[in-house]
C-alpha cells in the first residue's frame, strides 16, 4: 500500500477533517504512517486562526520540500498537500511561497481529494471553493479498524461555519456560512462509533450551539434535542460540545446539562474580554454582565458544573483599565482551565484595520499576568479533587508500565496504577494527589466508602 502522512494543527474540528481525510485516502489504497519519511503523499492540515499558527505551516512546508527532493533522488515519487484554513486563506500564495506544494485544497472541498490528486499528478491544483454541496454526503464511512485504531472518545462535527463576524476572527471566511447536518447523517456516524467501542463523543462546531440541522421529522433541531437523541444510543456513556458562543446558550440546552447524565459537567464557553467597550469592539454581542448572569444559570442548573473559556489579550484599543475588567471576571468565575493568547491581526478581518494596535511588549506583559491568574484557578479546582472519588474513562496505556491513562468528567487526564486491561472501561477511582497536568489515584473497589463521591 501506498503510504500517506497527515499532520494536524488547531482544533478539534481540524483533528475530525484529518482523520476524515485518512478514510477518503484508505479506500485509494493509502495507509497512515506517523511520520513524513517514506511518505508517499504528506498533508499537512492548516490553522489560520492566528499569524503563528500560519508560519509554522510555512517553517513545515521547507523541511518537507528537503524531504521531497531526497525522496525524488532515490525514485520515489512523493506529493505534498496543503489543507484546511490557511489554504483557504492563502490559496496560490502557498505555492507561490513553496514550489514543492502541489495541491492546496479547502475546508470544504476536501472530499474531491481522490480527483484532485489525480489532476496534482498533472499539473499543480488549488481548489478553495466554498461549494454548495454538502461535503459530509460525500465522505466514505470511517473502517472499523480505523476507528479501535483512533481509541474511545472520538470527535463528531455537527456544524460548520460562522455567522457571528467577531472582529478577530478568519472563520467566516474559511470556513464560511453556518451550516448543520442532518440529525440523520449525524446518528448514523455515532452508532458506527458507538459499535466500535466508542464511549465518549464530543460535538463539535465552530459554533456548535447554533447546530440546527433537519431531523427525521423534516422539522428544524437544536443541539439540546440532538444530545437527548445521542444520550440514547447504546454504548455512548458521555457527551460534551464545543465550541459554544453565549449568545446561543438556550435555556433548553441549559437544562440538558441537569437532565441527562450523560452530558458532562464540563463546558468551554468562550468569553474573549471582561471589559464591555472592548466586547462591543469584538462585535461579540454581549456583555461582561450578561456572561455573568447565563453562568449563574448554568450554575443553578448543574452546581457541579466546570468551566473553561478563550481569552484574547492586546484586542486593539484595549487599556490597562479594560484589561482589569477581564482579570477581574476570570477570578469571579473561577475557570477550570481556559485558553489565552495574544491578539494577532488576521487579513482581511476588521479589527486588522483599527490603528490602535496595542504593543507587543505590553501584550506580553498582560498575558503572562492573565496567565499567571488563569493557572491558580487551574490549580485551585485540581487541588479539590484530591480524596474525592469520580468515575475516569480509562482510554490507554499510561507512561509507565502498569499504568493506565484515561479522563474525569472535567477533561482531566487522570492516572492510576492498574495490571488488567481496562481501556474503555468506566471505572471509580480516588484521586490522592497532583501534578501539574494530571491526577493520580486509586481504584476503588465497589463497596468502598472512602473519598467523597463524584459520579458522572
Amino acid at each position: 500500500m501506498k503510504k500517506v502522512h497527515i499532520k494536524s494543527f488547531g482544533c478539534q474540528m481540524n483533528v475530525y477533517d484529518g482523520q476524515r481525510m485518512a478514510d477518503i485516502l484508505s479506500h485509494q489504497g493509502y495507509e497512515e504512517t506517523a511520520t513524513p519519511e517514506g511518505a508517499d503523499l504528506i498533508l499537512l492540515n492548516t490553522c489560520h486562526i492566528r499569524d503563528r499558527a500560519v508560519q509554522k505551516v510555512y517553517t513545515e512546508l521547507g523541511k518537507l520540500r528537503d524531504i521531497k527532493k531526497a525522496q525524488g533522488a532515490e525514485g520515489q515519487e512523493t506529493k505534498i498537500v496543503v489543507a484546511g484554513c490557511v489554504a483557504q486563506a492563502e490559496g496560490g500564495e502557498i505555492q507561490r511561497r513553496q514550489p514543492a506544494v502541489d495541491l492546496v485544497v479547502g475546508p470544504q472541498a476536501y472530499h474531491r481529494l481522490p480527483e484532485l490528486l489525480a489532476e496534482a499528478g498533472k499539473r499543480r491544483v488549488v481548489d478553495t471553493d466554498l461549494p454548495i454541496e454538502d461535503k459530509f454526503g460525500f465522505l466514505p464511512a470511517p473502517k472499523r479498524q480505523a476507528i479501535l485504531a483512533r481509541g474511545v472518545s472520538a470527535f463528531v462535527t455537527v456544524q460548520e461555519g460562522c455567522d457571528k463576524f467577531c472582529a478577530f476572527c478568519v472563520v467566516p471566511y474559511t470556513r464560511g456560512a453556518e451550516f448543520s447536518r442532518p440529525v440523520a447523517q449525524i446518528m448514523a456516524e455515532v452508532e458506527r462509533l458507538a459499535e466500535a467501542g466508542v464511549r465518549d463523543v464530543t460535538l463539535i462546531g465552530q459554533n456548535v450551539n447554533a447546530y440546527h440541522g433537519e431531523g427525521p421529522d423534516g422539522a428544524v433541531w437544536s443541539l439540546a434535542r440532538l444530545m437527548h437523541r445521542v444520550a440514547a444510543v447504546p454504548g455512548i456513556a458521555r457527551i460534551r460540545y464545543t465550541t459554544s458562543h453565549p449568545r446561543d446558550m438556550d435555556s433548553d440546552l441549559i437544562a440538558a446539562h441537569r437532565d441527562l447524565p450523560q452530558v458532562m459537567p464540563f463546558l468551554h464557553l468562550p468569553v474573549q474580554a471582561g471589559s464591555d467597550r472592548i466586547l462591543a469592539a469584538m462585535n461579540r454581542k454581549h456583555t461582561g454582565d450578561e456572561y455573568r448572569r447565563l453562568i449563574e444559570r448554568i450554575r443553578e442548573a448543574r452546581p457541579d458544573i466546570a468551566l473553561s473559556s478563550d481569552f484574547i489579550v492586546g484586542f486593539p484599543g484595549e487599556t490597562d483599565a479594560d484589561f482589569e475588567e477581564t482579570i477581574r471576571l476570570v477570578d469571579e468565575i473561577g475557570f477550570a482551565s481556559s485558553y489565552s493568547f495574544n491578539y494577532s491581526p488576521r487579513p482581511g478581518t476588521p479589527a486588522a484595520e483599527l490603528t490602535a494596535q496595542v504593543p507587543r511588549e505590553l501584550m506580553n506583559e498582560r498575558l503572562y499576568r492573565l496567565q499567571a491568574r488563569i493557572e491558580h484557578h487551574r490549580q485551585a479546582f485540581n487541588a479539590a479533587m484530591v480524596g474525592r472519588t469520580v468515575d475516569v474513562l480509562l482510554e490507554r496505556a499510561g507512561r509507565y508500565p502498569g499504568q493506565l491513562a484515561g479522563k474525569s468528567p472535567y477533561l482531566q487526564a487522570v492516572q492510576i496504577e492498574s495490571e488488567t486491561n481496562q481501556i474503555g472501561d468506566i471505572v471509580r477511582v480516588m484521586i490522592e494527589r497532583t501534578s501539574t497536568n494530571s491526577l493520580f489515584g486509586r481504584l476503588v473497589e465497589p463497596g468502598d466508602a472512602s473519598g467523597k463521591g463524584l459520579a458522572a
